[in-house]
């Protein structure tokens, strides 16, 4: 059965048009409408107040296809994305046709497999909330996208983007992921001791622009421990 109409939730706190989560996001969003999939791009949101959730759930009621584009904060999915899925799983949907439901994840660490947990999350709240699971995606060295579009970094993220144009063709037709895009996703940007030095590099920077230079080797836990 062929998709109609997708929802893409943008899982990051940051500005919209800097994270990694949406220009994976937007770029899975471009592919489902050559698809011919209505595909509606929205953002988790900081406030309890805001209309946000309400217009996730209203977007859902007419989904064919959810998909959440989220980072790894801490092991584990960021606090905005925990209490939306919460929202989500405790909201009755009566009469709402199976709507699919995937995940693409990605992580500041070199190994995509630091993402695994926060799969295992997504998955778990499929189950609960009644969505047909459609397979998820992980990436490590996100830091590399840092909010970029995935076609200005080129041969950089042509794996990448094949790995999106093939789950977005099965995904359009009402199939799962394939386990040949979870793969292709997964590997890395660039080595993993190019990626760690840069990291470092750029901590420093940031360190040295904030006069803090001198406290990265600081452990006050064990100070105040008395060690």
């Amino acid at each position: 059965m062929s998709v109609q109409r997708a929802v893409v939730l943008i899982g990051s706190a940051k500005p919209a048009g800097t994270s990694t989560s949406e220009a994976l996001g937007q770029y899975l969003r471009a592919r489902l409408q050559e698809h011919g999939v209505a595909t509606t791009v929205l953002f988790v949101d900081r406030s309890l107040k805001s209309l946000a959730n309400q217009a996730l759930t209203a977007a859902l009621a007419e989904a064919d296809l959810f998909v959440l584009t989220a980072p790894v904060y801490i092991d584990s999915l960021p606090y905005l994305v925990t209490r939306t899925l919460e929202d989500l799983a405790r909201s009755a949907r009566p009469g709402r046709s199976p709507c699919a439901f995937a995940a693409v994840v990605n992580c500041g660490f070199p190994e995509a497999g630091q993402c695994r947990t926060a799969l295992d999350i997504v998955r778990a709240f499929a189950r609960r909330a009644r969505f047909n699971w459609a397979g998820g995606l992980a990436l490590g060295e996100g830091g590399v996208v840092d909010g970029q579009s995935l076609e200005t970094l080129g041969g950089l993220t042509k794996h990448v983007r094949t790995a999106l144009d093939r789950t977005a063709a099965e995904l359009a037709e009402g199939r799962t992921v394939p386990a040949a895009a979870v793969e292709q996703f997964s590997r890395r940007l660039i080595p993993g001791r190019v990626y760690t030095f840069m990291g470092n590099l750029g901590w420093r920077r940031r360190a040295k622009r904030n006069g803090v230079s001198s406290a990265l080797d600081a452990k006050p836990f064990e100070l105040a421990a008395g060690k």
